[in-house]
């Protein structure tokens, strides 16, 4: 066990369901999660969510990878200073909008609603509330994954895997396979900021999809239920301190 871990990337998806943007650093702060990570989603066909009663929604509610493998082929990029969202493809620009603003939400909305057709069950609907964040999980919470555990099951896939397609915020090098799995309930520091872990993450059908290409061409959780008996991989982790955090940064267990 070794306890001691280098931070390697750092990510956050505006968008659930979009593509990740790498970070050359982040603030955390206490009982939050990255600043614009899962800010937005896209409800599939329904109304229900509040932005002045914000809830957490089963991911299966919203466009998403689990079951929506086409939109890993969208690249997109979010400025914060005027929260508008790009989207691209090979082929360049596809749409572009303010996503706090009723016209670029639309913008955003029509392109989905000819982009995904085949998919969608009524309109799409963008989302918002200001501090909510629409992760999978029900809390505030950073994932970390341990690329060593990734290799560990590409050993298994018998082919490389693409670290991203576990969505993760924090990428760590240097620890023991599933170490970090030993971790709940205990203290560590990221960079200048003191952590908690949470919980092991569960992964689902999402991580079966190429991140490039938008191929479903693994079975990532059926082999990890097939050789360890559990479907999980990387942790959840609560920030107890602030502080920041940056490529290179240790992940130190106190």
């Amino acid at each position: 066990m070794s306890g001691t871990a280098t931070v390697t990337g750092l990510y956050r998806y505006p968008v659930k369901g979009l593509s990740p943007e790498p970070l050359p650093e982040a603030a955390l702060e206490k009982g939050e999660t990255l600043a614009w990570d899962r800010a937005f989603a896209i409800e599939n066909g329904s109304a229900d969510f509040d932005p002045a009663n914000p809830k957490h929604f089963p991911k299966i509610k919203f466009l998403m990878l689990m079951r929506d493998e086409k939109l890993a082929k969208l690249r997109t990029r979010f400025d914060t200073a005027t929260t508008t969202l790009d989207i691209s493809d090979a082929s360049g620009e596809l749409a572009r909008g303010d996503l706090m603003s009723p016209e670029g939400r639309a913008a955003i909305e029509a392109f989905m609603s000819s982009y995904m057709k085949d998919e969608l069950r009524g309109a799409p609907r963008l989302v918002h509330a200001p501090g909510f964040s629409h992760s999978d999980a029900p809390y505030k919470l950073l994932s970390i994954i341990n690329l060593v555990t990734v290799r560990e099951v590409e050993k298994l896939i018998g082919k490389p895997i693409d670290p991203l397609r576990f969505r993760a915020n924090v990428y760590v090098e240097g620890l023991d396979p599933w170490e970090d799995h030993g971790w709940i309930g205990k203290q560590m520091m990221l960079g200048g900021a003191k952590l908690k872990g949470f919980h092991k993450i569960p992964r689902c059908a999402a991580t079966n999809v190429d991140p490039t290409t938008a191929a479903r061409d693994m079975e990532i959780p059926k082999t990890l239920q097939r050789v360890y008996g559990h479907v999980d991989l990387g942790i959840y982790v609560e920030v107890e301190g602030p502080g920041t955090v940056r490529p290179g940064d240790r992940l130190t267990l106190i």
